[in-house]
C-alpha cells in the first residue's frame, strides 16, 4: 500500500485567528461550508476544536462513499487534525498568516494508505485531485462566509 496525498490551498482576506476558529466551529460554521459530496453530517462529541467528535459521509466519485467518524485535535497552534476512525486518513487544517496584513493561508492536506496494485495506481494518480476539488470548493465557501 502506498501513501495517498492531497494538498489543496487558499488565500483568504480575513485574520488568521478568526479563520481557524470559523474552521473549528463544527457546530455552526463547518456544516454550512460542506460542498454537496458531504452528507449525514453530525457532531457527537464537542463542536469546537479539540476533542470534537463528527461524522459525515463523503461521496468522492459516483461509487465511492467514506464513512467517516472523526476526532478532532489542535497539536499545535493553528492547526486542525481530524483522524478517521475508520480508515488510515488524516486530514490538516493549517492556517497561517497570508502574504498581506489582515490575510490568512488555509493549507489542507489529507493522507491515507492506499490500496495495492492497479487500483492503487489508479487511487494515487486520481483521488487526489477528485479531493482537491471537493476541498477547493469548501475554501471558496470559507472565503465568501469570511470576506462578507
Amino acid at each position: 500500500m502506498a501513501q495517498v496525498e492531497s494538498v489543496t490551498q487558499r488565500e483568504i482576506t480575513a485574520k488568521p485567528d478568526d479563520v481557524f476558529d470559523a474552521l473549528a466551529d463544527y457546530s455552526d460554521t463547518r456544516a454550512k461550508l460542506l460542498p454537496g459530496q458531504f452528507s449525514e453530517y453530525e457532531v457527537r462529541e464537542g463542536g469546537d476544536g479539540e476533542g470534537t467528535v463528527v461524522h459525515w459521509k463523503l461521496q468522492a466519485t459516483s461509487k465511492r462513499v467514506r464513512d467517516c467518524l472523526m476526532d478532532v485535535s489542535e497539536p499545535t497552534d493553528g492547526e486542525l487534525v481530524e483522524k478517521d476512525r475508520n480508515s488510515t486518513m488524516v486530514t490538516t487544517w493549517k492556517v497561517t498568516p497570508g502574504s498581506a496584513d489582515g490575510t490568512a493561508r488555509v493549507t489542507v492536506t489529507t493522507v491515507w494508505n492506499g490500496a495495492g496494485g492497479i487500483g492503487g495506481f489508479f487511487e494515487k494518480t486520481f483521488a487526489p485531485k477528485g479531493l482537491a476539488r471537493i476541498y477547493d470548493e469548501l475554501l471558496a465557501k470559507l472565503a465568501a462566509e469570511m470576506e462578507k
